[in-house]
């Protein structure tokens, strides 16, 4: 079986690959020669664990090519997938000038039947548009070919995206023909065979399927960051509530933790586009209105903390800053928390010293040379007034606290994600401040006067 893959952005080249991976022949086809080219050398244009050791290999065997001509990859193909970008556009909307110029080009290059897929995160309706642009087309040229179009939305984690694409928990397709289905259904016959189940449904519910469920992660998300604001005011511990709601099958322990707020090129692009969708057809997302607004406060109260902290006087301070990028195991910039932390301390004259594992040369696009970065975690805290935990990436977890407590000039820790515990740091000798946690020494203060 042949495919085409449209685009070679996260979604584009994890899909293609994968598919590669399993014996599919697969083309991915970029606008961006110089994206190509690169490819073709085995130089990616993202991090993701895993993904360059298995371009490389499938592209050895073959089953993985790269080019710039979509006319010349469609030949021969069963199926083409789009996968281009849907930025949002300054109402909230999702942009669809790349998702239908694709199709136009599809609907002037093919030459026999072909199932044209929507993988890229796009609002209900779109498929329609897609087919009505390949329809022009092939009238426009006066041929009579047949093709289907579908929905086939990605659910991939960015840091996990391989085991996610390889190991789904469910494959959704969009479909309204029973020849497209039983193209797909051929498609995916190597991922079923360990029990992925593979749900058919109409477009219209595949392509709200997606935005439904990035919007009720984020709600979960926000919802915590919510109760751990309160714990914060009531005296409660956020950390122990997480414990014992998680508990509940009905609630689950997943996308339960307190933090910084949710960035990336998804949940962010897409809660708005819900919201203007709905907005659109006369109905108002009250609960995703709210979800958006808890998000984009949330990413403030670390440097809530900090300021208040230092009574409102940053000039001149020096701040350590771990992790940059919006998650760990990805260099995704996009939406990221640190973004707005550091341009508030960089707007009060501090001076700011970051490291991340992968995601300083993405950082650098935004931040410049307006922040210092360091070569590991330990040149950040030279001389530091405090260090700030943005992004819980795995070699933070436990650092040599004897070495942190000599390199700072104040043992301050600001952490976001609540991945040091709030009475062992103090022990230590740190004054900590958690998200949703009341400082061990003044809980202890207040216990003593009651």
């Amino acid at each position: 079986m042949r495919i085409a893959v449209v685009g070679t952005g996260y979604v584009g080249l994890v899909t293609g690959t994968c598919f590669a991976e399993v014996g599919i022949d697969v083309t991915c086809i970029d606008i961006d020669s110089k994206k190509i080219d690169n490819l073709k050398q085995g130089i990616l244009p993202i991090y993701e664990p895993g993904l360059e050791e298995m371009v490389t290999r499938n592209a050895q065997k073959e089953r993985l090519s790269f080019s710039t001509s979509l006319a010349e990859s469609v030949q021969g193909c069963q199926v083409a997938f789009i996968a281009v970008g849907t930025p949002p556009g300054e109402d909230g909307s999702a942009d669809l000038k790349y998702v239908l110029a694709v199709a136009r080009e599809i609907g002037r290059s093919m030459t026999d039947y072909l199932v044209v897929v929507t993988k890229s995160t796009v609002p209900v309706g779109t498929a329609a548009k897609v087919r009505q642009a390949i329809a022009e087309e092939l009238e426009a040229r006066g041929a009579d070919i047949a093709f289907d179009v579908a929905s086939n939305p990605e659910f991939l984690k960015e840091g996990a995206a391989i085991d996610d694409f390889l190991k789904p928990d469910r494959i959704v397709v969009g479909v309204d023909s029973d020849r497209a289905e039983q193209v797909m259904a051929k498609l995916y016959k190597p991922f079923l065979m360990n029990g992925h189940p593979l749900i058919f449904m109409d477009i219209p519910s595949a392509e709200m399927t997606k935005y439904a469920a990035n919007a009720m992660l984020a709600t979960k998300i926000s919802f915590m960051n919510d109760i751990a604001n309160l714990c914060e005011i009531m005296g409660a511990d956020v950390n122990m509530v997480r414990r014992g709601i998680g508990s509940d099958v009905r609630i689950g322990n997943k996308f339960i933790y307190p933090g910084i707020g949710y960035g990336g090129s998804c949940f962010p692009k897409d809660v708005k586009a819900l919201i203007k969708t709905a907005s659109e057809n006369g109905y108002s997302m009250e609960v995703l209105k709210s979800v958006e607004t808890v998000n984009e406060r949330q990413k403030s109260v670390l440097f809530n903390k900090v300021d208040n902290y230092f009574s409102g006087d940053l000039t001149g301070k020096t701040f350590a800053v771990w992790g940059l990028s919006f998650k760990p195991k990805t260099d995704d910039m996009r939406e990221a928390p640190s973004l707005v932390i550091i341009e508030k301390l960089l707007e009060r004259g501090a001076r700011v010293k970051a490291y991340d594992p992968v995601a300083m040369k993405e950082a650098k696009h935004s931040l410049g040379d307006r922040i210092e970065y360091g070569k590991d975690e330990y040149e950040t805290l030279i001389d530091a007034d405090a260090l700030l935990l943005v992004t819980e990436w795995p070699e933070f977890r436990s650092p040599n606290f004897a070495v942190v407590s000599k390199l700072m000039k104040e043992k301050v820790v600001f952490d976001g994600r609540n991945i040091y515990d709030c009475k062992e740091m103090e022990e230590k000798g740190f004054t900590y401040f958690g998200i949703g946690v009341k400082q061990a020494k003044v809980a202890q203060e207040t216990k003593a006067t009651v």
